[in-house]
C-alpha cells in the first residue's frame, strides 16, 4: 500500500490564482453574443442597432495596416558603425551590439542594456566545445548561455569580437558605480 507524503489540501480551482477573471475589474466581461456571421435560421438574431457602419469598418484595415508596419521597424533602425558580436548553435543566441547583450535559449530571451550589465565573463572549457558566456547584473545575478561551437578553434575568434564590443560599449566605470550604489542601498536596509 502507498502512503501520500506532502499536503492534505486540495488544490484551488476557483479563486484569483486559479482565474484572473476571479477579480472583478482585471479583465473585461465575456460577451454573450457569439462572434461569428449569423445564419439566418439562428435563433440568436443580431441587433440591428449594434451594427458598425460600412465606412467606419472600411478605416479599421487601413489603421491596423499602418500600425504593423511601424511595428516592424524597430526603435533604433538607423545602422549603427559600430562592433557587433553574434553567436548561435540549434538552441542558444548571443547578441552583443550598441543596444546591449541580448540571450536567447529555445523560446526564452532576456536583453540587457549595457547600463544594467556589471560585468559579462567568457568561459571556455579544456574539453569539448560549449563556450559559456555569463552576463552579471549589479544586483548580483548572472545569467550563463553556453553555445555550441562547431569547432575549438571559434573560441579564440568569439572571444576576441565580444572583447571589442564590450571596448567599445561597457563602461566598466559606470558598472563599478552601480553596483557601489547597490552595496550602499543594501546596507542602508540593513540598518
Amino acid at each position: 500500500m502507498e502512503q501520500r507524503i506532502g499536503s492534505g489540501s486540495q488544490p484551488l480551482v476557483e479563486g484569483a490564482g486559479f482565474d484572473p477573471a476571479f477579480v472583478p475589474g482585471l479583465t473585461p466581461p465575456a460577451s454573450a453574443a457569439p462572434k461569428g456571421p449569423q445564419e439566418k435560421g439562428d435563433p440568436v438574431a443580431a441587433d440591428p442597432d449594434e451594427t458598425v457602419p460600412e465606412e467606419a469598418a472600411a478605416e479599421e484595415p487601413e489603421e491596423t495596416a499602418e500600425s504593423e508596419e511601424t511595428a516592424d521597424v524597430p526603435e533604433d533602425a538607423a545602422p549603427v558603425d559600430g562592433p557587433v558580436f553574434e553567436a548561435a548553435d540549434r538552441r542558444a543566441r548571443i547578441v552583443a551590439d550598441h543596444r546591449g547583450v541580448r540571450l536567447c535559449l529555445d523560446d526564452q530571451e532576456c536583453e540587457f542594456r549595457w547600463d544594467e550589465i556589471a560585468a559579462v565573463e567568457t568561459e571556455s572549457p579544456r574539453f569539448g566545445k560549449r563556450f559559456t558566456i555569463t552576463v552579471h547584473t549589479p544586483d548580483r545575478r548572472w545569467y550563463p548561455i553556453e553555445i555550441e561551437a562547431t569547432a575549438r578553434s571559434r573560441f579564440t575568434e568569439w572571444d576576441e569580437r565580444l572583447d571589442a564590443v564590450l571596448d567599445a560599449y561597457f563602461e566598466e566605470g559606470a558598472a563599478e558605480e552601480a553596483e557601489a550604489e547597490a552595496e550602499s542601498e543594501a546596507a542602508a536596509e540593513k540598518e
